[in-house]
């Protein structure tokens, strides 16, 4: 595992996660942010029908070390992992193939686990999205595989719970009342989940197994009090959150989780839940504002990994120093719905990127 995952994977509570691990930068990022909640959808964090198709090769294209990112840049760039992070990546590569035409940057939604697993560190792809740090047995099969994941943070996120428009008793969810509806020995009802909630059945959508979020929701909320339960199967999991959505929008007693961006786009569709750890706790609803400032309980941070070898490609090098200089732009808040990299991180990320140069 990476220096910067180790520090990750020691947090115990999610505030402590958030600010040891400078998770979406909170008091650094506060000040660039321009709060986009209750904005009319103008996110490109759509569904995951927008991606370029990643291929499965690996293009060799480009000749080694870095470049001044003029339009002599041609070659191919691979990008696979978190549909989380799609949004992000799929601007990046548009805005990218925009000042250098001769270099085709594809996008493929694959989820973390899955981009890891099947395409990345198999050495099919450049560079991994990821909703969560890469994990110690995945670093494992990369090495052995030749391919070294170097990682960056790139944005914050508020995992936003949501359920259906229509419903109207839940208000807020405590950690514990969301893994007794999420785990596998979980509740079937709402009325199971707190006194006074209806005899309404209750209709699960979330990621699959192979998402990053999926392992961060099992991580901090199934298991917030460090009981050894797992994530329930009796879901609908797919990698496409605006299947999510359209589950959530069906169904009366539905609820589901995914990457803020795509509750920014459909705020109309379905109603965000706030959230809080514990009774004592006050309710905190999803924003990109309360995630900088690090006081969401399901603030977390977003990360992209390129390999090791891809970066001596000019190409891969050009994109990726584009990459991290726009993640600390407003355009990551208002164009896709996340929180960009504060200052001290762009400065971090760049002065890092350059030990590959």
């Amino acid at each position: 595992m990476t220096q910067d995952s180790e520090r990750l994977s020691d947090l115990v509570s999610r505030r402590k996660f958030l600010y040891t691990s400078g998770a979406v930068g909170a008091i650094a990022l506060a000040g660039c942010i321009q709060e986009n909640e209750g904005s009319d959808g103008n996110s490109n964090g759509g569904s995951n029908d927008n991606s370029n198709g990643g291929s499965d090769g690996n293009s060799n294209s480009g000749s080694g070390g870095n470049s001044d990112g003029g339009d002599s840049l041609s070659g191919e760039i691979v990008n696979t992992g978190s549909s989380t992070v799609f949004p992000i990546t799929d601007y990046m590569a548009e805005q990218f193939m925009e000042e250098h035409p001769d270099v085709n940057v594809t996008v493929d939604s694959t989820g973390s686990g899955g981009g890891f697993e099947n395409h990345f560190c198999p050495g099919n792809s450049d560079i991994n999205g990821a909703s969560r740090p890469v994990k110690d047995e995945e670093v494992e099969n990369c090495q052995s595989n030749g391919v070294e994941p170097v990682e960056f943070q790139v944005a914050g996120d508020a995992l936003t719970m949501a359920v259906n428009n229509d419903n109207d008793w839940v208000d807020c969810l405590t950690f514990e009342e969301m893994s007794m509806i999420w785990r596998e020995d979980g509740v079937d009802n709402w009325s199971e989940v707190r006194d006074g909630f209806p005899d309404e059945p209750i209709e699960m959508f979330g990621p699959a197994s192979t998402s990053g979020t999926y392992d961060w929701f099992l991580a901090n909320v199934i298991n917030y009090d460090g009981a050894d339960r797992n994530h329930t199967a009796e879901h609908e999991p797919t990698e496409e959150d605006n299947l999510i959505v359209q589950g959530i929008q069906d169904n009366v007693g539905g609820i589901g989780y995914f990457g803020y961006a795509y509750y920014s786009e459909n705020q109309d569709a379905v109603k965000a839940v706030s959230v809080r750890e514990s009774e004592d706790d006050e309710c905190g609803a999803p924003g990109l504002k309360a995630a900088a400032e690090g006081t969401y309980p399901m603030a977390r941070p977003l990360f992209v990994y390129p390999n090791e070898e891809a970066l001596g490609r000019e190409e891969v090098y050009a994109f990726m120093e584009f990459y991290l200089e726009e993640a600390g732009t407003d355009v990551i808040a208002d164009e896709i719905g996340y929180v960009p990299s504060g200052s001290d991180l762009v400065e971090e990320n760049l002065s890092k990127l350059e030990e590959y140069a």
